[in-house]
């Protein structure tokens, strides 16, 4: 799949149809069903146009968590990323997600991960998301989709970043 590298601004300005990659995350409940209704809501948000398999993967928190169902999407969007944060936290809360704790155990958990080569740094949104090149349970699914991205401040491509992230070895393809 080819992604369109052109900036875009978070206050909106410039916004263009490109993809933005979101990650999904489910560790409550029916989590196969989660993942399936976010998918369907993100329709809503812009055009699903790529979905990595669905991943089992460890809970990262401090404390002991049910496993995670990960997965990534690949979403045509014209929304600035301020609008699409605030239509991702619209459908997590839609989904049953309850607001509270850090680390706690959620029906849905919906991150922007890229938007091609932007950079934004502000105190409630981050893109490319902060943790990312680290994290195998999304690097995985990402890689699946995308594995010649660059990503823009770590300077190697997705593929790279997940052979070499910590906890890979506890990233498990379902089906």
């Amino acid at each position: 799949m080819t992604t369109p590298q052109q900036p875009n601004r978070a206050d909106g300005s410039g916004a263009r149809q490109r993809v933005v990659y979101v990650a999904l995350g489910s560790n409550l409940g029916d989590r196969a069903s989660y993942l399936a209704a976010a998918r369907d809501r993100l329709q809503a948000v812009g055009e699903v146009v790529a979905v990595s398999p669905i991943f089992d993967t460890e809970a990262v928190t401090p404390e002991p968590q049910p496993r995670y169902f990960n997965q990534v999407v690949a979403l045509r969007t014209d929304r600035d990323l301020r609008d699409l944060l605030t239509a991702l936290q619209g459908i997590e809360d839609a989904l049953g997600r309850r607001r509270g704790a850090r680390w706690a155990p959620r029906t849905m958990d919906l991150d922007i991960l890229l938007d091609g080569s932007t950079v934004v740094s502000e105190p409630d949104l981050i893109v490319p998301h902060p943790r990312l090149a680290e994290r195998a349970f999304v690097l995985v699914p990402l890689a699946d989709l995308a594995p010649d991205l660059v990503h823009p401040t770590a300077g190697r491509t997705i593929a790279e970043l997940a052979a070499a992230a910590p906890g890979r070895d506890t990233v498990f393809r379902r089906g």
